[in-house]
């Protein structure tokens, strides 16, 4: 059987389905219109969507790190993380918080906690689903709970999460963030309202207010995708604040590629080459400013 072609145009309707307002019966109408037949369109949406089963590149189990579903204090109540650190690590290491994308805290970006372990850091990804139970393994109900959250809440636990890393009694007190879609919304949010974040890496994250932008301490280092329409449209008058600003922030557009295309388990939108290129700048930021 041949492999099924994949349009932009069904990229974009996946992107407005995870993101906008597009629901699950009106999304696969339009995709089965796009692909010509139901049953091509039951074929191309599994490689639209990400695939959990694919979402190890650092098995849990290795020896390199170690890794610990953790709870903390979050700004009122109790929040859940993945806490993980390189197993032979001597002395105390800087921090990253590694912010999920809208369907919550799932396998995907707990290996990518242990990515950014193996590269040196204590890594934690918190689970902002944590007020309301913690994230389900259903992703549309992930995401209908993400879209619910308390904008000033989930801040505040995010903050929250710095103050409980700057303190802790394996970090050097420098704390980064990295953050994925809704999590590289996050990470914009977070340089607002915590000066005690030193670096913040964006993906294809929704900007903050230009407004809100002299708060900024942190450096930033944001990456978009070339073909990220509705993302990059706020680009502009982002560069423009944090330039007039005089902040310490770098941004790439990766020409070509769609949002999302750091997520490896997503065969539609990954692109290989951006993703490490993005992904080497990210740590060596990282490593530069968490020093």
């Amino acid at each position: 059987m041949n492999k099924p072609v994949i349009t932009q145009a069904m990229i974009d309707a996946y992107d407005e389905y995870t993101h906008l307002t597009l629901d699950r019966r009106r999304f696969m109408e339009r995709l089965t219109a796009l692909a010509g037949t139901a049953a091509a369109a039951a074929a191309i949406a599994p490689l639209l969507a990400a695939n959990s089963a694919k979402a190890e590149m650092v098995a849990a189990t290795d020896d390199r790190i170690k890794g610990e579903d953790i709870t903390y204090p979050g700004a009122d109540g109790e929040m859940k993380g993945y806490l993980v650190k390189p197993a032979n690590a001597s002395g105390k290491l800087p921090a990253v918080i590694v912010i999920h994308e809208n369907r919550g805290l799932n396998p995907h970006i707990k290996d990518v906690a242990r990515r950014v372990a193996l590269d040196g850091f204590v890594a934690l990804a918190p689970d902002f689903l944590s007020p309301d139970g913690g994230t389900p393994s259903d992703e549309d109900k992930a995401r209908e709970m993400i879209s619910a959250l308390d904008a000033g809440v989930t801040s505040a636990n995010a903050v929250a999460t710095v103050t409980f890393l700057k303190g802790h009694a394996e970090i050097t007190g420098n704390v980064g963030a990295i953050g994925f879609c809704w999590g590289g919304g996050m990470v914009n949010r977070l340089a607002v309202n915590s000066p005690d974040l030193k670096a913040g890496v964006a993906y294809y994250g929704s900007q903050p207010k230009a407004e809100d932008v002299p708060k900024i301490k942190a450096a930033m280092l944001l990456h978009y995708a070339g073909l990220d329409e509705r993302i990059n449209a706020g680009i502009d008058a982002y560069r423009k604040a944090l330039t007039e600003n005089g902040k310490d922030a770098t941004i790439y557009v990766y020409d070509g590629v769609n949002h999302a295309f750091n997520n490896d388990t997503s065969a539609a939108r990954y692109d290989k080459a951006a993703a490490e290129l993005a992904w080497g700048r990210t740590i060596e930021f990282l490593k530069t400013k968490l020093a």
